[in-house]
């Protein structure tokens, strides 16, 4: 359960893409533990404030402070080793490894060694075996010594995670995790993001709102780039604004 002070905050973010203003003055706080659902129409500004949040855009107003720090001005990079991480798109990365030596690499990658990995892998036990156990977390074990390439696209997207994970975050990203994953493959992905620890606050954008439902405790819903509202998901259903939102934007394509 999330618990104390703010782990992730936004003040007043904004961003414009010429005259279009994408992100408007948002302003989010994600404590401990969370398990937080990003929701809203398509275009409403999710992935811009994902985007704007770890360090791949950069605001034309507001900050991101990561455990009050104000960490607005600091590199993708350099945000990760402070611990603000989001998934790794690997479909098309490193095809040809497994995933218990993408995650090593990620691990060494981590600790400064990763120019020492194609050596010997043998000799970075202590990586290969935080590896196993980021796999085992993840329900990827039993695959972890074949082919990435040769994964099902759910456990494609766990090793996305791994990856992450490997980078010790306290905050992670998941810009819509089970995107292309089949139903039943979708619910054990999040079963699998729930069951992280304690220590780790998730952010995710989800469309299906089955699973918003089920894993979050908490959602914000952005609407025409602004937060509309944010409370836990008893409300958010109930909330007439929401429907609106999402009937308008049916209605108009």
């Amino acid at each position: 359960m999330a618990s104390g002070e703010a782990v992730l905050s936004t003040r007043g973010l904004s961003k414009r893409f010429g005259s279009l203003e994408v992100t408007r003055d948002v302003s989010i706080d994600l404590p401990r533990g969370a398990r937080h659902a990003l929701i809203g129409p398509n275009g409403a500004g999710k992935t811009t404030l994902i985007n704007l949040i770890a360090g791949d855009l950069k605001p034309d107003a507001g900050h991101v402070l990561l455990k009050g720090d104000d960490i607005t001005g600091m590199a993708t990079a350099a945000r990760v080793r402070r611990g603000l991480t989001r998934t790794f798109q690997i479909n098309t990365l490193f095809p040809a490894l497994t995933p218990l030596e993408a995650v090593t690499l990620a691990v060494c990658e981590r600790e400064g060694i990763a120019t020492q990995f194609w050596r010997n892998l043998a000799t970075h036990r202590e990586a290969i075996d935080e590896s196993h156990a980021i796999l085992g977390q993840l329900a990827l074990g039993d695959v972890a010594t074949r082919p990435t390439r040769e994964l099902a696209y759910g456990q494609q997207r766990l090793l996305e995670m791994a990856l992450a994970l490997a980078t010790k975050p306290k905050v992670l990203l998941l810009d819509e995790p089970a995107a292309g994953v089949p139903k039943d493959e979708s619910a054990m992905l999040f079963s699998v993001v729930a069951a992280l620890p304690e220590e780790i606050s998730v952010l995710f954008i989800e469309h299906d709102m089955d699973i918003v439902f089920a894993f979050a405790s908490r959602i914000i819903v952005l609407a025409g780039g602004g937060v509309l509202i944010e409370d836990v998901p008893s409300v958010v259903a109930s909330d007439p604004r929401v429907r609106e939102v999402y009937l308008g934007s049916a209605r108009h394509g």
